[in-house]
């Protein structure tokens, strides 16, 4: 199955729906007959499961998620009498989802943009684990030694300094 690109919303634009997502969330917007009315909506999310319909219809959509999603971090709304909105909260806040539900259309997760943000906005951890990866790849691209690759250094002259009498002359670094 090819992947296919995704929209502006890195989702997809399906028939009956369409979603898009950022790294912490999932949003399915479904069209309805306008004039609905929030009563009439059927909204069950799961962790792993989403149910959304119509009272006395069959449901517009009812699979298995794609990923994991935190049910009491997830709403809906209904907009202007003809849109149903879901939020769903991702558990895994660090991939793309490929698609909606399981086994359905995917996308190219490697084409999903993410809205620009500042590291500022990271907690200290995260910021920091950005950081030190940025600083590697432009090792890389430089062609010097990765912060990894550097710390083996400084510890193999570490114990070149404390073990004078050993002939490392054949000793392979893994």
């Amino acid at each position: 199955m090819s992947k296919l690109t995704p929209n502006k919303a890195n989702g997809l634009d399906m028939e009956n729906h369409s979603w898009g997502q950022n790294l912490q969330e999932v949003s399915v917007s479904i069209p309805v007959p306008h004039g609905t009315r929030s009563r009439d909506v059927v909204c069950d999310v799961k962790m792993k499961h989403l149910k959304v319909g119509l009272k006395g219809h069959t449901p517009i959509l009812d699979a298995e998620l794609f990923g994991v999603v935190k049910p009491n971090e997830s709403y809906w709304s209904l907009e202007d009498q003809n849109m149903i909105s879901v939020l769903l909260t991702k558990c895994d806040k660090t991939n793309w989802w490929k698609s909606l539900l399981k086994g359905g259309p995917e996308i190219d997760t490697q084409k999903a943009e993410p809205e620009p943000s500042q590291l500022s906005d990271l907690d200290s951890e995260t910021r920091s684990t950005i950081e030190k990866m940025m600083f590697d790849q432009r090792q890389k691209q430089l062609g010097l030694p990765t912060s990894e690759e550097t710390e083996k250094q400084e510890m193999l002259k570490k114990f070149m300094a404390q073990n004078p009498n050993f002939d490392f002359s054949t000793a392979k670094m893994m």
